[in-house]
Protein backbone atom coordinates (compact mmCIF):
# COMPACT_ATOMS: atom_id res chain seq x y z
CA UNK A 1 0.00 0.00 0.00
CA UNK A 2 1.49 3.49 -1.00
CA UNK A 3 1.74 5.86 1.88
CA UNK A 4 2.55 9.39 0.92
CA UNK A 5 1.08 12.65 1.94
CA UNK A 6 -2.38 12.74 2.28
CA UNK A 7 -2.40 9.17 3.84
CA UNK A 8 0.65 9.98 6.28
CA UNK A 9 -1.93 12.98 7.40
CA UNK A 10 -4.80 10.64 7.31
CA UNK A 11 -3.13 7.82 9.70
CA UNK A 12 -2.17 10.54 11.74
CA UNK A 13 -5.18 11.77 12.03
CA UNK A 14 -7.40 8.27 12.50
CA UNK A 15 -4.74 6.97 14.49
CA UNK A 16 -6.03 9.15 17.32
CA UNK A 17 -7.47 7.43 20.31
CA UNK A 18 -10.84 5.71 20.02
CA UNK A 19 -11.46 2.96 23.15
CA UNK A 20 -10.45 4.67 26.54
CA UNK A 21 -13.38 6.47 27.57
CA UNK A 22 -15.78 6.06 30.35
CA UNK A 23 -19.07 5.61 28.84
CA UNK A 24 -21.49 7.79 30.45
CA UNK A 25 -24.71 6.42 31.93
CA UNK A 26 -27.17 8.00 29.24
CA UNK A 27 -25.05 6.56 26.63
CA UNK A 28 -26.47 3.93 23.89
CA UNK A 29 -23.29 1.54 23.47
CA UNK A 30 -23.24 -0.57 20.54
CA UNK A 31 -22.02 -4.52 20.12
CA UNK A 32 -18.91 -4.66 21.98
CA UNK A 33 -16.97 -8.07 21.57
CA UNK A 34 -14.91 -9.14 24.37
CA UNK A 35 -13.42 -12.22 22.48
CA UNK A 36 -11.84 -9.61 20.13
CA UNK A 37 -10.94 -6.01 21.17
CA UNK A 38 -13.54 -3.61 19.79
CA UNK A 39 -13.89 0.09 19.53
CA UNK A 40 -16.99 1.03 21.40
CA UNK A 41 -19.63 2.38 19.73
CA UNK A 42 -21.95 5.65 21.33
CA UNK A 43 -24.32 7.48 20.15
CA UNK A 44 -23.06 11.36 20.34
CA UNK A 45 -25.58 14.12 20.94
CA UNK A 46 -25.96 17.16 19.14
CA UNK A 47 -24.32 19.43 21.46
CA UNK A 48 -21.45 17.31 21.98
CA UNK A 49 -20.41 16.78 18.98
CA UNK A 50 -17.09 18.36 18.37
CA UNK A 51 -17.64 19.26 14.53
CA UNK A 52 -20.39 21.96 12.89
CA UNK A 53 -21.16 22.40 9.25
CA UNK A 54 -18.78 24.06 7.51
CA UNK A 55 -15.70 23.19 9.50
CA UNK A 56 -12.15 23.43 7.31
CA UNK A 57 -8.84 22.76 8.75
CA UNK A 58 -5.54 22.41 6.48
CA UNK A 59 -2.14 20.81 7.14
CA UNK A 60 1.29 21.28 5.98
CA UNK A 61 3.47 18.24 5.73
CA UNK A 62 7.44 18.43 6.41
CA UNK A 63 10.25 16.30 5.34
CA UNK A 64 13.40 16.04 7.28
CA UNK A 65 16.92 14.37 6.99
CA UNK A 66 19.87 15.52 7.55
CA UNK A 67 20.80 19.05 6.60
CA UNK A 68 16.90 19.17 4.81
CA UNK A 69 14.14 20.61 6.51
CA UNK A 70 11.22 21.28 3.98
CA UNK A 71 7.54 21.37 3.36
CA UNK A 72 6.70 18.99 0.79
CA UNK A 73 2.76 19.14 0.65
CA UNK A 74 -0.64 20.33 2.11
CA UNK A 75 -3.78 18.79 3.06
CA UNK A 76 -7.15 20.19 3.55
CA UNK A 77 -10.48 18.89 5.18
CA UNK A 78 -13.67 20.03 4.47
CA UNK A 79 -17.03 19.02 6.20
CA UNK A 80 -21.04 19.82 5.27
CA UNK A 81 -23.70 18.67 6.78
CA UNK A 82 -26.31 16.30 4.82
CA UNK A 83 -29.50 14.56 4.58
CA UNK A 84 -28.74 10.85 4.13
CA UNK A 85 -32.49 9.23 3.78
CA UNK A 86 -34.11 11.31 6.03
CA UNK A 87 -31.30 11.06 9.00
CA UNK A 88 -28.71 13.67 9.63
CA UNK A 89 -25.26 12.81 8.09
CA UNK A 90 -21.90 14.56 7.85
CA UNK A 91 -19.98 14.71 4.33
CA UNK A 92 -16.29 15.26 4.30
CA UNK A 93 -13.67 15.74 1.51
CA UNK A 94 -9.69 15.94 1.78
CA UNK A 95 -7.09 17.27 -0.73
CA UNK A 96 -3.89 15.82 -0.83
CA UNK A 97 -1.23 17.06 -2.93
CA UNK A 98 2.66 17.63 -3.01
CA UNK A 99 3.89 21.24 -3.87
CA UNK A 100 4.98 22.33 -7.41
CA UNK A 101 8.60 22.17 -7.26
CA UNK A 102 7.91 18.71 -5.37
CA UNK A 103 6.10 17.28 -8.58
CA UNK A 104 9.25 17.34 -10.04
CA UNK A 105 10.35 14.44 -7.97
CA UNK A 106 7.30 12.80 -7.00
CA UNK A 107 3.87 14.29 -7.76
CA UNK A 108 0.78 13.27 -5.35
CA UNK A 109 -2.60 14.63 -5.87
CA UNK A 110 -4.79 12.49 -3.40
CA UNK A 111 -9.01 12.77 -3.22
CA UNK A 112 -10.96 11.09 -0.16
CA UNK A 113 -14.60 11.35 0.61
CA UNK A 114 -16.70 9.74 3.28
CA UNK A 115 -20.45 10.00 4.24
CA UNK A 116 -20.97 9.15 8.15
CA UNK A 117 -23.99 9.31 10.47
CA UNK A 118 -24.26 12.42 12.81
CA UNK A 119 -25.73 10.18 16.03
CA UNK A 120 -22.94 8.32 16.15
CA UNK A 121 -20.56 8.67 13.09
CA UNK A 122 -20.25 5.04 11.95
CA UNK A 123 -19.68 5.46 8.00
CA UNK A 124 -22.08 5.14 5.17
CA UNK A 125 -19.27 5.61 2.27
CA UNK A 126 -15.82 5.96 1.44
CA UNK A 127 -13.79 7.21 -1.69
CA UNK A 128 -10.35 6.99 -2.09
CA UNK A 129 -8.66 8.31 -5.37
CA UNK A 130 -5.12 8.77 -5.45
CA UNK A 131 -2.19 9.65 -8.41
CA UNK A 132 1.18 9.17 -6.56
CA UNK A 133 4.32 9.51 -8.86
CA UNK A 134 2.17 7.48 -11.40
CA UNK A 135 0.33 4.62 -9.07
CA UNK A 136 -3.51 4.67 -9.26
CA UNK A 137 -5.34 3.47 -6.85
CA UNK A 138 -9.36 4.32 -6.30
CA UNK A 139 -11.58 2.64 -3.56
CA UNK A 140 -15.29 2.79 -3.58
CA UNK A 141 -16.77 1.31 0.04
CA UNK A 142 -20.59 0.96 1.07
CA UNK A 143 -21.08 -0.05 4.93
CA UNK A 144 -23.89 -2.25 5.82
CA UNK A 145 -25.24 -0.43 8.92
CA UNK A 146 -26.95 -3.62 10.05
CA UNK A 147 -24.31 -6.88 9.25
CA UNK A 148 -21.51 -4.20 9.36
CA UNK A 149 -19.88 -5.93 5.83
CA UNK A 150 -18.65 -3.83 3.78
CA UNK A 151 -19.32 -3.97 -0.33
CA UNK A 152 -15.96 -2.98 -1.80
CA UNK A 153 -14.32 -2.09 -5.02
CA UNK A 154 -10.88 -1.55 -5.51
CA UNK A 155 -9.19 -0.83 -8.73
CA UNK A 156 -5.51 -0.20 -9.08
CA UNK A 157 -3.53 1.53 -12.03
CA UNK A 158 -6.14 0.20 -15.36
CA UNK A 159 -6.56 -3.43 -13.88
CA UNK A 160 -9.59 -4.63 -13.52
CA UNK A 161 -11.71 -3.59 -10.51
CA UNK A 162 -11.77 -6.18 -7.72
CA UNK A 163 -15.66 -6.26 -6.04
CA UNK A 164 -14.98 -7.66 -3.11
CA UNK A 165 -17.01 -7.73 0.90
CA UNK A 166 -14.78 -6.97 3.67
CA UNK A 167 -16.28 -8.54 6.76
CA UNK A 168 -16.53 -5.42 8.98
CA UNK A 169 -17.63 -5.15 12.44
CA UNK A 170 -19.46 -2.28 14.57
CA UNK A 171 -16.36 -0.15 15.29
CA UNK A 172 -14.76 -0.49 11.72
CA UNK A 173 -14.05 2.41 10.55
CA UNK A 174 -12.75 4.38 7.40
CA UNK A 175 -10.18 6.40 8.00
CA UNK A 176 -11.99 10.06 7.55
CA UNK A 177 -15.45 8.84 9.73
CA UNK A 178 -12.52 7.09 12.46
CA UNK A 179 -11.16 10.84 12.69
CA UNK A 180 -14.13 11.96 13.20
CA UNK A 181 -15.41 10.12 15.60
CA UNK A 182 -12.03 10.25 17.56
CA UNK A 183 -12.72 13.87 18.24
CA UNK A 184 -15.95 13.17 20.18
CA UNK A 185 -14.39 10.99 22.80
CA UNK A 186 -14.31 11.66 26.32
CA UNK A 187 -10.99 11.27 27.43
CA UNK A 188 -11.04 12.07 31.58
CA UNK A 189 -10.63 8.73 32.66
CA UNK A 190 -8.05 7.13 29.82
CA UNK A 191 -5.49 5.44 31.39
CA UNK A 192 -1.59 5.78 29.88
CA UNK A 193 0.30 3.57 28.50
CA UNK A 194 -2.11 1.69 27.79
CA UNK A 195 -2.13 0.22 24.02
CA UNK A 196 -5.93 0.40 22.64
CA UNK A 197 -7.30 -0.92 19.99
CA UNK A 198 -8.49 0.72 16.17
CA UNK A 199 -10.13 -0.96 13.59
CA UNK A 200 -10.38 0.37 10.42
CA UNK A 201 -10.42 -0.80 6.13
CA UNK A 202 -8.09 0.78 3.54
CA UNK A 203 -7.74 -1.05 -0.14
CA UNK A 204 -8.56 -4.60 0.21
CA UNK A 205 -7.68 -5.16 3.62
CA UNK A 206 -8.70 -4.18 6.99
CA UNK A 207 -6.06 -3.07 9.70
CA UNK A 208 -6.74 -3.77 13.42
CA UNK A 209 -3.96 -1.07 14.62
CA UNK A 210 -3.26 0.46 18.31
CA UNK A 211 -2.93 3.99 20.12
CA UNK A 212 -1.63 4.77 23.77
CA UNK A 213 -2.65 7.78 25.37
CA UNK A 214 0.87 9.55 26.47
CA UNK A 215 -0.92 12.17 28.62
CA UNK A 216 -1.26 15.95 29.23
CA UNK A 217 1.21 18.78 27.36
CA UNK A 218 2.12 22.04 26.89
CA UNK A 219 2.84 22.25 22.99
CA UNK A 220 4.70 25.00 21.45
CA UNK A 221 4.15 25.09 17.15
CA UNK A 222 6.34 27.43 15.10
CA UNK A 223 4.64 29.89 13.54
CA UNK A 224 1.07 28.85 15.30
CA UNK A 225 1.56 29.43 18.97
CA UNK A 226 1.36 27.35 22.07
CA UNK A 227 -1.62 25.13 23.43
CA UNK A 228 -2.51 22.51 26.24
CA UNK A 229 -2.54 19.26 24.36
CA UNK A 230 -3.11 15.78 24.40
CA UNK A 231 -0.32 13.32 23.57
CA UNK A 232 -1.10 10.07 21.85
CA UNK A 233 1.71 7.35 20.19
CA UNK A 234 -0.54 5.01 17.72
CA UNK A 235 0.86 2.37 15.48
CA UNK A 236 1.13 3.08 11.87
CA UNK A 237 0.60 0.88 9.16
CA UNK A 238 3.58 -0.46 6.89
CA UNK A 239 4.06 0.34 3.57
CA UNK A 240 6.71 2.43 1.42
CA UNK A 241 7.30 5.24 4.02
CA UNK A 242 6.96 3.95 7.27
CA UNK A 243 8.60 0.16 8.76
CA UNK A 244 5.41 -0.63 10.90
CA UNK A 245 7.46 -0.69 13.78
CA UNK A 246 7.74 3.20 14.65
CA UNK A 247 4.69 5.13 16.26
CA UNK A 248 3.65 8.12 15.15
CA UNK A 249 3.60 11.23 17.53
CA UNK A 250 0.31 13.22 18.07
CA UNK A 251 -0.68 16.20 19.61
CA UNK A 252 -4.17 16.81 19.76
CA UNK A 253 -5.79 20.61 21.41
CA UNK A 254 -7.22 20.12 24.78
CA UNK A 255 -10.31 21.63 24.33
CA UNK A 256 -13.89 20.65 23.00
CA UNK A 257 -12.78 20.79 19.20
CA UNK A 258 -10.10 18.05 20.37
CA UNK A 259 -8.24 19.18 16.64
CA UNK A 260 -5.33 17.52 15.85
CA UNK A 261 -2.19 20.15 15.97
CA UNK A 262 1.09 18.09 15.16
CA UNK A 263 2.46 14.90 14.58
CA UNK A 264 6.12 13.75 14.40
CA UNK A 265 7.24 10.16 13.32
CA UNK A 266 10.40 8.60 11.99
CA UNK A 267 10.21 6.97 8.31
CA UNK A 268 12.54 4.84 6.06
CA UNK A 269 14.55 7.94 5.73
CA UNK A 270 14.25 10.94 7.69
CA UNK A 271 11.58 11.65 9.45
CA UNK A 272 8.07 13.61 8.62
CA UNK A 273 6.27 15.51 10.33
CA UNK A 274 3.26 17.91 9.82
CA UNK A 275 1.09 20.55 11.95
CA UNK A 276 -2.19 22.35 11.69
CA UNK A 277 -1.91 26.00 9.43
CA UNK A 278 -5.58 26.98 8.75
CA UNK A 279 -8.86 26.13 10.21
CA UNK A 280 -12.33 27.98 9.88
CA UNK A 281 -15.84 27.48 11.36
CA UNK A 282 -14.39 25.61 14.61
CA UNK A 283 -17.40 24.61 16.32
CA UNK A 284 -16.55 26.18 19.70
CA UNK A 285 -13.50 28.41 20.87
CA UNK A 286 -10.03 27.37 20.71
CA UNK A 287 -9.28 27.97 24.37
CA UNK A 288 -6.70 25.45 24.56
CA UNK A 289 -4.05 28.06 22.85
CA UNK A 290 -1.94 29.68 25.86
CA UNK A 291 -0.51 32.44 23.71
Amino acid sequence: MKTPIALILLSFMAALPMQAFAQRADSAVYGYNSKKPCLPVRDISEEELAFTDGERIKYTVKYIWGGINTNVGDAEAILSEIDHDGEKAYHTKIYGKTRRFFDIFFKVRDFYEAKFYARNCRPIFFHRDIYEGGYVMTNHYYFNDKTYEIDARIQKMNRTPLDTVLPGRICTFDLLSLFYFARNLDFDNMETGTEQPISFAIDEEIFELYFRYLGKETKSIRGLGTFRTLKFAARVVAGEVFSGKEELMIWVTDDRNRVPILFESPILVGKVSGNLVEWDNLKFPLDSKIK
